[in-house]
This record gives C-alpha cells, structure tokens and sequence, in this order.
C-alpha cells in the first residue's frame, strides 16, 4: 500500500518547489533549518519505520485483541451505554461534525450551535434549573467548577466549601486538586445525618451516592440558603428522569455526566459533563453558553453568549476557558435524547431501576441486605473479608464489580441483562457459601413496583422535555435527514480550509479514527482490572515513549483530558517541586506573545500572573524579563512561554530566557499549542524547558470536534516526573513516570480521554520521525507562502531572522481598517462568502488575523485563499475611494446568505452576483445559513434554551 505521509500533505514534491522559488529559496532548500535558530535544531527522532495503512490497522487489531472488555457492573459514575447506529453513523463518524472547530464564528456554526442549544435544553429539562452550558470536560472537573463557581459568588469571603462524604472518590480527588492551591478548604459532612456547615460557600451533595444511597435535597437547600451558601447537587441526568429536579427542590447548581447518553466508556473518555444554574449565576458560569440571537435579516440565529469571560480576554480572572468544553460528545449525548424523546428515557431509567431492584430482592432472599434502602440503580453491599471473592467469582463469569475492602458496589444500566444479574447473585452465593436459585424472578417483573426503593418525597412529578425537538425525529429518516440539515448548515474542514492560527486544524485522516469505535477499546471501565485493558495500557505506553522522543522529555503523564488541564497539571507540578523544596515561590512571568489560556491556568494553580512584555519584534523582551525577575527575587516559580511564540515566530533568544529564569531559581514551562512547527526538528525537553503539554487535537491529529475533544497530556523533566497527575483509584505507570505516582488528579478518569488516544498513535506510526520532519517543514512553508504573498496589502506584523515565519503568521490589517474603514470582522465575515472559515481575529494582537494552514493544504488551496483575501483588499480599496459606503458595502453586508441574494428586490450598491459568488461561479458553493449575527441583541435578551 502507499505509504501515508503523502496523503496526509497537501504539497507535492513540484508544489515544494514552486513555494521555494516564489520565497526565493533552492528547490530542495529547508525553511525550517532557516528560520529555526541552528542551536535548537536536532535530527528527526527515531520512532521506528512508518507503517502503511494496512500495517497500521493490523498493530490496531493486534492490540484491541488484547483488551478484554467483561460486562462493567462498576458503576462510579461510568456505565455501558447503547449508541444508535444512526448517531454513530452520522456523527461520530462523519468528517462534517469531527472536523470543525470551536463555533466562534457563528454564521457558520449554526449547526453546532443549535444542536448544543439542544443540549442545554436537555439538562435544563432534566435539572429542573434555567440556564445549562454547553458542556465541560468531565464530571470531576465540573465538580469542581461548580466548586469554585461557589466561591466566587461569595466573593472570596468564604473559604470553606462542605461536601458529601458519599461523593465519587475521583470527584473528591479532583476537587482537593483544585482547591489547594487556591486556598479553599474541604470540609466533608453526611448529609443524612450531619448539619450544614454554616460557613461553607457551597454544599455539594451527590444524588445518588457512591454508595447509590438518596437523599432528599429540600432540606438540604433550606439548611444551605440559611447559612447563605449555595447547594451543588451532582445528578445523574438518566436518574433525573426519575428523581425529583434539583432545581424544584431548592438546588443552585447541578453538574455532572452525559456519558450514559450514548456515549462509550472508553476507558474514561471524552465524554461531556453538564453544569447548570440559577439565572442569578450566569455570569458566573464557567466554560460555553449558547444563546439564542438575531441576524441583520432578523432571523433567529445562534451564537456563543458573554464571551467576554473567555481566558484570552479577562487573562486570570477569566470564568471561561476555550479549552473547557466537549462539543461532540454533547451533540452525541443530545441527540441520543432527541432520538429516545423523554418517554424513551424514562423507559430506559425505569428498566434500569426495575434490574437493580431486581437484584436486590434475589440478595435479600439468600439473606444480604443491600446497605442503602434507597437507590435508583447502584446497590452497596456489605461483605466481612469477602468483598474480593465475590468481585473474582464474577469476574470469572465475564462481569465485573466494584470491591474496596469490605463493600461491593453493583451498577445497572442500559444493557445490563438478566444473565448478568444472576451472575452477580450466583457470585455472592459462593463467596458466602449459600444455596442460589437456578433463576431468579425476571427484572421485568419489578417494572411497576420498582419505584419502592424511591422515597416519595423524591420522586419526579414534573413533565420535561416538552419542546418539539424531542418529539419530531423518532424515525431513522427523521434523524437522518435532521442530522445532515444541521451539518449543511457548518463549515469544516470536510469543505475547505480553516486557517486558524495557534489551532492547527490539520486533518485527522479516516484510517486514524477506525479504531475509535471498536468494542474492544470503546466498552472498557476506566476502573476495571488492569488486566483488562492491556491493549490500551500498552499502546498508551508507546504513545508515551513516542511524545517523550518527539519532545526530549521525561516523564509524563496522558491524564488531562484538554490543553488547559495540562497548563494546570504542568503549574501544580512545578508548585509542588517549589513546595518541597521549602520554597515559596507565587509568581509566574507570562509574556504577552504567550498563549491565551495561560494566565487563566496560571491563576488556578495558585500563581500570582505577572506579565512580560515583548520587543519590537515580538519576542520576549530580555531586558523587561531581567527587570521581572529582579523585582520578584526569591519569588518566581515559574516563567510561561509559548514556542514558536504566539505572534508566530522562532524567537532567537528562547535559550537565553530559559537560563535567566533557572539562574533566577523558577521552573520553564513551554506551552505546547505550537508544537506543530517544532516536531522533528527541535525538542522543547533539550532547550530550556522543565514541563509542557501537548495539545494532541492540533499537533497531533486528534480532531477538533466543533470544540471538543481535547487532549493535553503533560510531558515533564526527571525532576518533576514525581508531581505529575495520579489517580485516587488507579495507579500504572505510563512514560517513564514513577509507579508510584499520588499527586492530585486533574481528571475524573486516570488516562483522561483514553478512547481519542488511538487516533494520535496511529497519527505517528503512520508519519514516522521522517514524515513528521516533512509535516512541519511543509507548515512552515505554507505559512510564508502565504505571508509572502499577501505582504503587499496585510504586512506581517512580526517576523523572525531572515524575514521568516514559522507556522503562523500574524497579518496586521490596523492601518487598513484605518485607511479604508473596513473593520477586521468585515474582513472575517466576508471570507465566508468567498468559501473560507476566518483565521483567528483579534488575537493575540486586536486589529489583526493570525492565520495557519497546515500542512494538510495544497497549493491550489493557498492560492485561493490569497487570492481571496487580495480581492478583500481590493473591495475594501474601492470603499475608501468612496464607489460604495462602507456601511452598504459587499464588506459590511456579508456574509450573505441566499434568502438575501434570491430576494424579489434588491437594493444594494453592488451587483448580486458580488455579493453571491465574489470569486467568480465555482462548482461548489458555501452558503451561510444567516447573515451576520447580532451578539449584543443576544446578551441584552438572554435565551438559552428552546422554549416551544
């Protein structure tokens, strides 16, 4: 078979050397070794020969084969899940939804957008609270948003926050990972029998429990609002169904997880959490929220609300991350709720109670009480001394449970069968040494009593999802054709290029994502037997050692589950090494050409942020460092920068900032989200840096996904190898990482987003060391192709020796706008209708456009994109000569949408064929869905859910 690396560039060998001669360069000349500073450079890492698309697949069989997935019984917040075909189909497996990006241009995001509004539909629904975002990362890390969402909204006066002894064991690891360093302080209670803490700022509690036991949430919230703390109920959205709303019962906050709907276990994930809230706390609400808007044409159209919370606009007293989100897992787990509707959920939560109930009469016939009376579908069960016998003799029988010490914990769900059930009846009857029945009375039978073990008082009684969404696509057709509607109305990479620069929307070839829904990898616990998964721990073993050759590092550690949870890890990792050194070290320098999510990070990891300025040619100013460091003596941690920088350029003195900083006593975190200009050439690990993560959706190939997954493991020096994540439930060593890792957890699951892992190993075993060499040199290319080509009507703003770029560029469109009145967002909108996505705008500098291309473009695709930007340009010029007013201009007006151009009228100074096919009449043709959106209508007149 061909081998992959020339499939996965857009450059032929003739198109290398087209680009070369237009940048005046030989035609086998390498741009990289010309604009990366020759003391960084380092020959391509041996990662072994690459294999071919067969080959791959046969490495892939080789090692699902070696997993062992039994039936999962564990419960702990993971369950197994049925994933319509049709949503697998056309959703997880299609290039139209895993290929977007982050919807932060709305008119071309509607698609997304209006399937995310109908997840925020769905767990508003179903928690009976006003206002749901659009997902989180996973339940822990919601956990513990909602945590510091609570302190917040006390202003910081309470420094306390009580929660649930009965609470998950992952959620209570991740909740002390992230209080501690911002000096909040965890009192555990039992909300059965213990009072409120009357000087908490929230009370989490947990419905249901670990131990699957309920609790009344009423009281609780009464006691809480008394105290003036806020009440935080975790919920398990399948449950909701059948347990009261958090939200009737006086709840001011409810997280959790949407993995049960439809979504595989995956060894731990991606899965979406959820985070909802009362209307008085949504500003304080972290992470995305999609609003319900207009556009010029008055039309409904969506798009992201209050994005001035994001990281890269308030820095480290952001509320948002751009990194916290799960997009298509929340599409996945909203559209399994449009194709069940609520009466199909309910059938599947009532089925699901009826197994458990089941079961717990078969127990209490062969005399074991299950320790919680109440439940909706996790029983405890005390065993002296023979807690491990039973979980053995079901696991000889293909089912697994969950057994600490003396306690069992049996999980129901979607697919759990009645064979299942007397494998777990006939397990405790030989650990117990007692006679069984051959058969127990079906679980069917238990249907129309099963609610027993649901206090009244805790039943639901109100109606929820009532809108029309959840009622109109019950047929595959119906689905089907709801679902391609949606996608029409986006743009991916399925349809062209998005040239956004520090984002590195490469292509994740097919062949990488042929493993992500094998039952092999996708139906694994992450806290089953190790055993199990040796497959999965053995090929995150050689991602591990592949990362760690790439990159000249370590130790490290897959657990954060997007780029900003490997900042945070990173951070902690050096506080710790500063802390056990008997140091206190609070400051972290962050310059401004860094990357936007870090001085947000910086803060959660307890940092005080102190920025660093940059020099006239954009890179870290050496003599504001020394200043920096001179005025902090004694008290810098840590320095963070981004390399090539964010303002796209290989700085010339990134050495020299690293030894100043070591010689000042702090540590070197190198951000990672530009490592696409760097792999296979230079090491982070080997020129100054102690720790980095890897953003694995940009680098390395993992999907987008219109804004999730993402995935940022942590990559460190031996030094710190000692301080990167552990697991509270699960302890393997992955990457030269000691075995014996108990640092905080940052993740829910112990190797984070274990399912999208296979997408980066066969990323790299299908490139080789020689092919990643040739990735980034084509990167590079392509973006000084494209500077070069547009220098004439949008310079480069900053450039590195030699007049070069990496694999960015940052167009400075400031004295255009001035000269012309045609606004950077003009320019971006007007992109849409000449077929583009916009690069990134108005960051890191305002007035500008960092655009990258990647090396997946061909060179009919650059040219078309600085073809197009050109005749921008030019309209822009005609604006300024007066030929059109610029609010009437093709520029102001776009993009423009069908409906506007197949108008009966039309009124406009410029020809309708400008305003529709600007480029001429070409053979494919990108409509937006709507005209440009009104983002400030949206935030005056807030609606973030469905209503009909």
């Amino acid at each position: 078979m061909d081998a992959f690396a020339p499939r996965h560039l857009g450059l032929r060998s003739a198109d290398r050397a087209a680009v070369r001669a237009a940048l005046g360069l030989a035609p086998d000349a390498e741009l990289v070794s010309l604009a990366l500073p020759a003391s960084l450079q380092t020959s391509a890492p041996d990662l072994g020969p690459a294999l071919d698309q067969d080959g791959t697949l046969a490495a892939l069989r080789a090692l699902a084969a070696q997993n062992q997935p039994a039936r999962s019984m564990i419960g702990l917040g993971f369950y197994s899940t049925v994933t319509p075909a049709v949503i697998q189909r056309c959703v997880l497996e299609n290039p139209a939804w895993y290929t977007a990006y982050t919807p932060y241009q709305p008119e071309i995001s509607q698609g997304r957008l209006e399937a995310l509004f109908v997840f925020q539909t769905m767990i508003s629904e179903l928690t009976g609270l006003p206002v749901a975002g659009a997902s989180l990362l996973d339940e822990a890390s919601a956990a513990a948003e909602a945590m510091t969402l609570s302190h917040r909204a006390s202003r910081g006066r309470r420094q306390r926050f009580a929660v649930d002894a009965d609470v998950f064991p992952q959620v209570k690891a991740v909740l002390e990972t992230r209080a501690e360093p911002l000096g909040i302080e965890l009192v555990y209670f039992d909300p059965t029998s213990d009072s409120v803490p009357t000087d908490a700022s929230g009370v989490l509690v947990q419905y249901q429990g670990t131990t699957g036991r309920l609790v009344d949430l009423a009281p609780l919230a009464q006691a809480a609002h008394q105290t003036g703390a806020l009440l935080v109920v975790g919920a398990d959205p399948l449950a909701l169904t059948q347990l009261r709303s958090p939200g009737s019962a006086g709840a001011d906050v409810c997280y959790g997880s949407t993995q049960r709907f439809g979504v595989p276990m995956g060894y731990g994930g991606p899965h979406a959490a959820y985070l909802a809230v009362t209307e008085g706390l949504v500003r304080q609400l972290p992470g995305r929220l999609v609003g319900q808007s207009v556009d010029a044409a008055g039309e409904v159209a969506f798009r992201l609300a209050l994005v001035t919370r994001e990281q890269h606009i308030r820095r480290e007293k952001a509320t948002s991350n751009i990194c916290t989100a799960q997009v298509l897992l929340a599409v996945l787990a909203a559209m399994y709720a449009v194709w069940h509707g609520p009466d199909g959920l309910e059938r599947i939560a009532q089925e699901t109670h009826a197994k458990a109930r089941c079961l717990a009469e078969a127990l209490s016939g062969i005399g074991l009480q299950a320790q919680n009376a109440t439940f909706f579908d996790t029983l405890c069960l005390r065993l002296e001394g023979r807690a491990a016998a039973v979980q053995a003799a079901a696991r000889q029988r293909g089912v697994t449970v969950w057994a600490d010490q003396d306690t069992v914990l049996v999980s129901t769900d979607e697919v759990t069968s009645q064979g299942d059930l007397e494998v777990v009846l006939g397990a405790v009857g030989q650990a117990l040494m007692v006679p069984v029945p051959v058969q127990i009375k079906p679980w069917q039978a238990w249907l129309d009593q099963a609610a027993a073990a649901i206090p009244e008082a805790m039943r639901r009684t109100d109606t929820f999802m009532s809108q029309a969404v959840f009622h109109q696509h019950r047929t595959e057709l119906g689905l089907m054709r709801y679902l391609k509607t949606l996608a029409d109305k986006d743009y991916a990479l399925d349809r062209g290029m998005i040239p956004l620069g520090s984002c590195t929307m490469k292509l994740t070839s097919a062949i990488q994502m042929a493993a992500v829904t094998w039952p092999e990898f996708a139906q694994l616990h992450p806290f089953g037997p190790v055993a199990d998964a040796a497959g999965s721990l053995a090929l995150m073993r050689q991602l591990g050692t592949d990362l760690l050759a790439l990159t000249g590092y370590d130790a490290l550690s897959l657990q954060p589950n997007a780029g900003s949870q490997g900042e945070l890890a990173g951070l902690l990792a050096i506080r710790r090494y500063h802390q056990a050194a008997g140091e206190d070290r609070p400051v972290c320098l962050i310059p401004v050409s860094a990357h936007g999510t870090n001085a947000a990070s910086a803060a959660l990891a307890g940092f005080e942020v102190v920025g660093v300025g940059v020099d006239q040619h954009g890179d870290v100013s050496v003599t504001e460092l020394r200043a920096k460091l001179a005025e902090h003596q004694g008290r810098v941690g840590a320095l963070m920068i981004t390399y090539p920088s964010t303002h796209g350029v290989y700085e010339e003195t990134v050495t020299q900032v690293c030894d100043l900083v070591h010689q000042a006593g702090g540590q070197v975190y190198i951000d990672g989200a530009n490592f696409n200009a760097l792999l296979g050439w230079a090491k982070a690990g080997q020129f100054g840096g102690d720790v980095s993560h890897l953003n694995l959706h940009k680098s390395f190939a993992i999907p987008h996904g219109g804004g999730g997954p993402g995935v940022g493991p942590v990559a460190a020096k031996a030094h710190l190898a000692a301080y990167l994540p552990g697991h509270c439930l699960v302890d393997v060593a992955l990457g030269g990482a000691p075995a014996d890792l108990r640092q905080g957890a940052v993740a829910a699951a112990p190797f984070g987003s274990a399912l999208v892992l296979s997408i980066s190993w066969a990323y790299l075993k299908l490139m080789g060391g020689e092919g990643l060499r040739q990735a980034t040199e084509d990167a590079v290319l392509a973006a000084n192709y494209v500077a070069r080509g547009l220098a004439d009507v949008f310079p480069v703003l900053y450039q590195g020796a030699g007049g070069w770029v990496a694999h960015e560029c940052l167009l400075d469109l400031r004295s255009f706008a001035s000269r012309t009145g045609v606004s950077v967002e003009d320019v971006a909108k007007r992109l849409m209708d000449y077929g583009f996505h916009a690069p990134t705008m108005a960051f890191p500098v305002t007035g500008c456009l960092m655009v990258e291309p990647t090396e997946s473009e061909s060179l009919a695709e650059l040219d078309r994109f600085i073809q197009a930007l050109r005749a921008i340009a030019a309209e822009a010029q005609q604006v300024a000569e007066g030929v059109w007013p610029t609010a009437e201009s093709p520029l102001r007006q776009a993009p423009h949408t069908v409906a506007v151009v197949c108008a009966d009228e039309w009124h406009r100074p410029y020809p309708r064929s400008l305003g529709a096919y600007p480029s001429g009449r070409v053979s494919v043709k990108y409509w937006p869905p709507v005209g440009r959106v009104d983002s400030a209508f949206g935030d005056r007149n807030l609606v973030v859910k469905a209503t009909d």
